[in-house]
């Protein structure tokens, strides 16, 4: 019987996933690494019954550094890591050992079907999954497709069931564009950041911070602060007005309503809708469903005493 390894972008996201397309028949263990799970069970894939076993990664298996020589901020001008620094691929984290995990699952199999998420980051870390699982998996023969994509927008029955119908191919192209925009964060980053930390340190010797941090991804952050910031700085504080109406249905009982306008900062149409408010002789109550039953009732006893008040 031909084996099939699936792999999800997390480990619970693969426990759903099996539990669906196996209609809950499934055994369970735990990975070498004791961060994800393999759950296995029997079905039907490509007209024959095959063995999956259906795991998971946690995120990005691999992530983008500088070699080694380059992450020295003596002896490495910021100005090189912008063309002259080669980069590497590393495990994203090595206590959990995910390449490992993956060279042992994958060895033996005989296709892979990838359920990692839908976007280009999901792209990406398909590559990184093939990476390590296809050198240990089965040879093709006769030029056999042995790798599947899955493509799914919910974690439903009918469309984990559809999207296993209906497998496709990744996108090589968007796994690469991840792989640019990954490097140009470093480069930029890592440049910046230094050129700043020590340009800001050297200027400023009672500087509070031992790094001067900066991203592609920080700066548009940073002025969402900043404008929030000029916005309490230059925010001046107007007098308004607030209509408050108390209802007092019985004895030692009041219930105070809230105006749905909430204020209103002109002070003659304030006092038109107080001197509205005064002349109304009773109230309608509208009630929310998730009053209690006894709430509701002790609501709709006869008022005795209505009070409007500024």
């Amino acid at each position: 019987m031909k084996i099939v390894l699936m792999v999800a972008e997390k480990p619970s996201l693969a426990q759903s996933i099996a539990k669906i397309l196996s209609r809950g028949n499934m055994s369970s263990r735990k990975g070498l690494n004791g961060a994800c799970s393999v759950h296995e069970f029997t079905g039907p894939f490509i007209g024959q019954t095959v063995h999956f076993k259906m795991t998971s990664v946690c995120g990005h298996v691999m992530t983008l550094d500088f070699i080694g020589k380059y992450n020295n901020w003596d002896k490495v001008d910021p100005a090189e890591l912008f063309s002259k620094a080669p980069t590497e691929k590393k495990e994203a984290n090595p206590k959990l050992n995910m390449v490992k995990f993956l060279q042992v699952e994958g060895r033996g199999c005989d296709y892979i079907v990838l359920w990692l998420d839908c976007d280009k980051e999901g792209e990406n870390i398909c590559f990184e999954v093939l990476d390590a699982t296809l050198p240990m998996m089965n040879k093709p023969r006769g030029g056999e497709k042995t790798t599947y994509r899955a493509k799914f927008s919910s974690i439903t029955d009918t469309d984990i069931c559809k999207a296993m119908n209906q497998l496709g191919e990744p996108n090589h192209n968007e796994a690469l564009s991840v792989d640019a925009r990954q490097e140009l964060d470093l480069r930029i980053g890592c440049a910046f950041t230094r050129f700043q930390t020590k340009y800001f340190q050297g200027k400023y010797g009672n500087l509070d911070s031992s790094l001067i941090s900066f991203g592609p991804c920080q700066t548009p952050t940073l002025g969402f602060c900043v404008e929030r910031h000029d916005k309490i700085q230059s925010f001046k504080s107007e007098t308004y007005w607030v209509l408050q109406a108390k209802v007092i249905p019985e004895k030692d009982s009041c219930l105070t309503l809230e105006w749905d306008r909430v204020r209103i900062f002109d002070r003659e149409i304030a006092q038109m809708f107080l001197n509205l408010t005064k002349m109304a002789k009773e109230a309608k109550v509208r009630l929310l469903a998730f009053f209690g039953h006894h709430t509701i009732q002790k609501m709709l006893r006869p008022w005795k005493e209505c009070r409007e008040e500024q």
